[in-house]
């Protein structure tokens, strides 16, 4: 259900709580003022749109979302898939493409897709969200040194670049970054500071000394966008045609799936932290209405922001109360303090994306899993990795997610057994169906484990290949959990060719799933009458019954080039005659 109900219902938003969330939100709002900026900037957007798409996103998934202390707005994960839609569409395009993978996200959560997207694998996120970290470091080697613009298509091309204009840096804007980047670092680690958000302290320090000095050559937002309006955001109607949709309709949906791994990511930790329990499928739904109306107010996606979230559970926070101060907060920014943006030095934030970069990157995490992690999995750790960096995050998400499910499939396909079972395996049934063996020319054969497309050569392999056919054939299907349309057809098959070679062919044991689908795709007709049985005991005395009776009939049948061949001589003989 909706957070902000189910906090109502539980008490949270109390007199005695109010307190607690109102100062919570005030402190996120204050860590989210240079964040915002930050990623918008990084992200082709305007620094102000960034506060913009933090007000709206982050009161409607506050309110509309499925978990009590998410905070929602710009975050770096999406700064890399950001900025290359603004690049190669604009920032109208970006802005369409948000409203587009906001439908996705509320349709996600519609359809109860929730459950599905926490299955990706952590060696696929692991390696986008490394691969991101890289990205926005060397993205920001240009505001941090103060460097000319480079251009090139591909990450390597401007690493070079790069790396060419690293001797021409700017010393005023290097000197500024670096005492910024230190004040990030060890601002939380000083007693009578630690209360003060490292980002927010560097670049208020930093846009002070640029208010006092004035540092001739030193990016500043005054100098790069000419300053913040003052202000609240007008309501305006993005321009979509069907051209549009189409064209964006790929970046539309990496966003809602980049998005809504994020936000579930974030909800979970949030979990972990508040002792709660979100609602996945609500909050896609909360996300979605976000990421819907941020672009009627100059925004772009939003999604949810683990550091924020952390911080807000961390100050207080336990309930939507929280994340709609934290708007309101970033409001009352706009409205008052918008005029002393101008002189905030971009080198500072570009420090500030520095840090969240290390962050993102998980650099112990990630050294951890290459080493213990299976071989398989660290090969998906590192192609996506790579391909996030030097290719194309879309790419890499999707090779990641499909190289996963085949190794999945592939261990799932070799854990599927199918084996013959003996007398002795089978001596207790027997047994008590008054049996000391079983019945001559009566073999039973156990498939263990789920009967998909990736286990029917195995089973293919086992029932055919045999050098003696029995007589009777029972197949024990009481470990199948499920059949797909392939192992359907596989079985289908194998009845018809073992029939042929004269094996009657009994199954029993089935679940009412399997069974369903047994006789949906009409495998049960292909039996002759009773042979498909509910239990082991009931197959094993209609065996027993009618063995002698096959084994009268149990011929070896010929082949048909070897029945044409008799018959050809036949006639022969009698022309001959």
């Amino acid at each position: 259900m909706i957070a902000l109900l189910e906090a109502a219902r539980a008490g949270l938003l109390s007199r005695d709580k109010l307190l607690h969330n109102a100062v919570a939100g005030v402190i996120v709002g204050v860590v989210a003022l240079p964040l915002s900026m930050a990623f918008a900037i990084a992200s082709g957007a305007r620094p102000e749109q960034g506060l913009y798409t933090a007000i709206i996103g982050g009161f409607l998934v506050s309110v509309l979302g499925g978990s009590r202390v998410q905070i929602a707005g710009p975050t770096g994960a999406f700064i890399a898939i950001l900025a290359s839609i603004t690049a190669r569409h604009g920032i109208d395009g970006l802005q369409i493409a948000t409203l587009m993978a906001g439908c996705m996200l509320a349709l996600l959560g519609v359809g109860r897709m929730g459950a599905v997207i926490k299955f990706i694998p952590a060696p696929v996120i692991v390696g986008f969200t490394a691969g991101i970290g890289v990205i926005i470091f060397v993205g920001q080697w240009k505001d941090f040194f103060g460097l000319p613009s480079v251009t090139g298509a591909h990450f390597h091309e401007k690493f070079w670049h790069l790396l060419e204009a690293l001797p021409h840096l700017h010393i005023a804007t290097t000197a500024l970054a670096v005492l910024s980047l230190l004040i990030v670092v060890f601002a939380p680690r000083i007693p009578w500071v630690r209360r003060v958000p490292g980002p927010l302290l560097a670049m208020a320090f930093a846009t002070a000394l640029v208010a006092l000095f004035r540092f001739p050559g030193v990016a500043t937002i005054g100098s790069a966008f000419g300053g913040i309006p003052q202000g609240l955001p007008s309501f305006a109607l993005p321009t979509v045609t069907l051209a549009r949709v189409i064209e964006l309709l790929g970046p539309a949906f990496t966003i809602a799936m980049l998005g809504a791994i994020e936000s579930l990511l974030s909800a979970v930790v949030a979990d972990g932290m508040a002792g709660t329990k979100h609602d996945s499928n609500q909050e896609l739904i909360g996300q979605g209405i976000a990421n819907i109306a941020i672009p009627f107010f100059g925004g772009f996606a939003a999604t949810g922001a683990i550091a924020r979230t952390a911080t807000n559970i961390r100050n207080g926070g336990s309930s939507p109360l929280a994340g709609v101060v934290h708007a309101l907060t970033l409001v009352a920014v706009l409205l008052f303090l918008a005029p002393l943006a101008v002189n905030i030095p971009l080198a500072a934030l570009a420090a500030i994306l520095f840090v969240v970069a290390f962050n993102m990157s998980e650099m112990r995490h990630f050294a951890r899993m290459v080493r213990r992690a299976p071989r398989a999995d660290v090969v998906v750790l590192l192609i996506t990795f790579l391909l996030t960096v030097f290719a194309d995050l879309v790419v890499a998400v999707n090779i990641g997610v499909t190289l996963a499910i085949l190794h999945f499939l592939r261990r799932m396909a070799a854990s599927v057994e199918v084996q013959q079972l003996s007398g002795d395996e089978l001596k207790i049934e027997l047994l008590n169906q008054g049996l000391f063996d079983l019945p001559k020319g009566v073999l039973v054969y156990e498939i263990d484990g789920p009967f998909f497309f990736g286990a029917v050569e195995n089973f293919e392999r086992v029932l055919l290949q045999t050098h003696s056919d029995p007589h009777i054939l029972i197949l024990r299907l009481r470990h199948v959990p499920f059949m797909d349309i392939t192992g359907l057809q596989m079985l289908e098959e194998v009845i018809g060719k073992l029939e042929k070679r004269g094996v009657r062919v009994m199954l029993c044991e089935a679940n009412a799933r399997v069974r369903a689908k047994l006789e949906k795709a009409d495998v049960i007709a292909l039996l002759q009458a009773g042979d498909f049985l509910a239990d082991f005991p009931a197959a094993l005395a209609r065996a027993d019954a009618i063995a002698p009776e096959m084994e009268g009939k149990r011929h070896h049948p010929l082949s048909e080039q070897a029945c044409h061949l008799i018959e050809t001589s036949r006639r022969f003989f009698e022309d001959d005659r």
